[in-house]
């Protein structure tokens, strides 16, 4: 099997992968619809950057607790119940469109309790992945996972504008395309049933207390190049990861398109994200060096995508953002996943969303009002600066003190490094 793909050999990822591929086509299905929804309920650019907002606010307002709760309980049973979670604000949204009574208000709340779901099964479902393969895999494995994401990214938005299109372009149409992302979520309630519960390997459950979450942090906080990850995807998911807007509003305000057209753009967008994610599948070694020059492309492509002057100069540039987009995302999570102690890992990896997720509700709003007051093509040359900016100010600081291809570890991080290197020894010879 190519190198790119050999993660697929373990039965149980396998399953789990083409569970989650139907799912991920259903959320960018959902994610199109849901753009062209509130464009046609408030024809406003800023109630678009508010509905994103609430949509990744639950990640920034609960993912340490979501992140405690993963490294508490079998990730398993949590991931089967929050597919279920999820699926039902989803329902009720599509159904409330398809009857004609869905108002701006009734997408605020849905969005944000689909929102809450989200917030709670990412975590479980990022460290979930070292329990189906093993650590020589994982890097492939997350990578694969992304490549995963970014194809229902390619094809869920373009489906999505296909068949808004084809139902009438209304608020209808986009109803029963959010319908089916509701019944998407039930596939990977499928695959997890499925699985060989023998064949998994659960990370340690962690024991409750009252300062479980603050020991995430505190942890994070002693890893310098973790710090150095979570201020790039900071920036990157603040003033860069603001596609449904900047995407929609250049589609319609700029180049005078209509959804279909819109949906072409985030699945173009998505072949450079899907390019990047399988990239990063290839590399058996993630460094920071390399992280910090993809996010940095990523600036320059997100102000050159804003200079372009028509409609098929500026798709000609998404590849090249989400090739960069997906390389930081996807190298920075291997990171995180190769390096952290397991019985941490649910903590790490939710405080990793709450900062690349939960951080674009402070751009979101900013971004979707330039957007509206001043122009689509200023909001992505003003986001494209900013994230630039507080990526290389944030490399400096950290490149005067450690070295970007072998971060010093501290003396705490050390000691759990070496404790989880003489546990796996144990296990090893006991088998």
């Amino acid at each position: 099997m190519s190198p790119t793909f050999r993660s697929l050999s373990i039965r149980n990822y396998r399953i789990y992968f083409a569970g989650s591929i139907v799912s991920n086509i259903g959320t960018w299905l959902q994610q199109t619809a849901l753009a062209w929804l509130v464009l046609e309920l408030t024809g406003s650019g800023a109630a678009l950057g508010a509905t994103v907002a609430l949509y990744l606010l639950p990640t920034l307002l609960f993912s340490p607790i979501a992140g405690a709760v993963a490294d508490r309980v079998p990730k398993r049973s949590l991931l089967l119940w929050m597919q279920v979670a999820m699926s039902v604000p989803a329902g009720f949204l599509g159904v409330f469109a398809i009857l004609g009574h869905v108002e701006p208000w009734h997408v605020y709340v849905l969005t944000f309790v689909l929102g809450i779901g989200k917030a709670f099964e990412a975590p479980a479902r990022q460290s979930f992945v070292s329990e189906m393969v093993d650590a020589d895999r994982l890097t492939n494995a997350v990578a694969l996972n992304s490549a995963s994401f970014n194809s229902g990214r390619l094809i869920g938005p373009g489906l999505a504008g296909l068949l808004i299109a084809a139902l009438g372009s209304g608020v209808v149409a986009t109803g029963w395309v959010i319908v089916l992302n509701a019944i998407s979520f039930w596939f990977v309630v499928g695959a997890l049933l499925l699985m060989d519960r023998s064949a998994l390997a659960p990370a340690p459950i962690s024991a409750p207390g009252k300062r479980s979450v603050l020991d995430g942090a505190r942890y994070v906080a002693s890893r310098p190049d973790l710090m150095l990850l979570f201020v790039t995807v900071f920036f990157l998911g603040a003033f860069g990861m603001n596609f449904q807007i900047t995407s929609a509003l250049m589609a319609t305000d700029v180049f005078g398109k209509g959804a279909g057209e819109f949906g072409v753009l985030g699945s173009i967008l998505a072949i450079g994200s899907l390019a990047g994610a399988l990239l990063a599948a290839r590399r058996p070694k993630p460094r920071l060096r390399f992280i910090i020059g993809a996010a940095l492309l990523f600036s320059v492509a997100q102000v050159l995508s804003g200079l372009m002057p028509t409609y098929w100069a500026y798709a000609a540039v998404l590849p090249l953002i989400g090739i960069s987009v997906l390389t930081t995302a996807t190298t920075a999570n291997a990171v995180i996943q190769l390096t952290t102690i397991p019985e941490m890992r649910g903590r790490v990896v939710s405080l990793y969303l709450m900062v690349f997720v939960g951080s674009t509700p402070f751009g979101a709003p900013v971004i979707g009002w330039i957007g509206e007051h001043v122009g689509a093509r200023e909001a992505l040359v003003a986001s494209g600066l900013i994230a630039g900016l507080g990526i290389s100010i944030a490399t400096l600081l950290y490149a005067r003190r450690h070295d970007l291809d072998t971060p010093e570890l501290s003396p705490l991080v050390r000691r759990m490094l070496r404790r989880q290197r003489f546990d796996q020894q144990v296990l090893a010879r006991a088998d």
